[in-house]
């Protein structure tokens, strides 16, 4: 569903046949088993999650599809166990909202990759430009008890301002700083009922907002997003619009 934003970091970080990619919280292993296809054999990917069970269901599906050109670890982006200089690019999908420590952490991207070498990042923009999204967020909203929301906590949409995180890759020193916005497509081929389902299967924050309230309640929240989505669905094929930033620099020490 994501593979617009893995081909937008291609280009945007220039990856090229090998090179050797640190991929910064590879969730569940993409992008990196797609750039392990396309850096080659003649290249190297290094896989990061900070949570051991997506660096083992990674792993797993590495080895099933036959790549050998992955090492994985497992760290967190503020802190990486590598040395000054390894890679040729840095890159991150959707994981950079996340971060603990952005400024940290961006600053680590830009020591451990080589002089001029890129670091990328993709994050979400705005919600409203998300329905995928918050086409479901806003009607459990609507049943369960709101919180105030910090807007620098970590959240999917941490970075939906344009030039946010655009500003932490300058103050941590990467130069050449670009954001470009990209809109796409997110498809699949899944009846609208399914996607109530994948949508409480990814979003932990979900899940724990649908286990406050009462279980009596749930058929009605899954009927009233399911007639929300509707019109994003033909059949069983989903079609959201959605948009992302792409935000990338260079580590310049001349």
């Amino acid at each position: 569903m994501f593979s617009p934003l893995t081909d937008g970091l291609v280009d945007e970080a220039r990856i090229r046949t090998g090179q050797s990619v640190l991929d910064i919280g590879g969730g569940s292993g993409e992008p990196s088993l797609t750039l392990a296809r396309v850096v080659g054999p003649s290249g190297s990917i290094t896989f990061t999650d900070p949570a051991s069970g997506m660096v083992e269901a990674a792993r797993n599906e590495a080895v099933r599809r036959g790549l050998t050109n992955i090492r994985f670890h497992q760290c967190s982006a503020d802190d990486l166990p590598f040395a000054d200089a390894t890679f040729d690019v840095v890159i991150g999908r959707l994981s950079a909202m996340f971060f603990s420590d952005p400024l940290k952490s961006v600053a680590e991207t830009l020591r451990v990759v080589v002089e001029d070498g890129r670091i990328a990042f993709v994050v979400w923009a705005a919600k409203e430009a998300n329905p995928f999204f918050c086409t479901v967020n806003n009607v459990v909203d609507r049943f369960a008890d709101s919180v105030p929301e910090d807007p620098e906590a970590p959240d999917a949409f941490r970075f939906a301002a344009p030039g946010k995180l655009a500003a932490i890759l300058r103050t941590a020193g990467a130069g050449n700083v670009t954001e470009r916005n990209l809109k796409f497509r997110i498809k699949a081929a899944i009846s609208v009922e399914e996607f109530w389902q994948l949508r409480t299967e990814m979003s932990e924050t979900l899940r724990e907002q649908l286990a406050k309230i009462d279980v009596a309640q749930l058929p009605i929240i899954k009927q009233a997003v399911v007639k929300a989505a509707q019109k994003y669905f033909v059949g069983k094929t989903m079609n959201f619009p959605a948009e992302a930033w792409i935000v990338a620099g260079q580590r310049i020490t001349h």
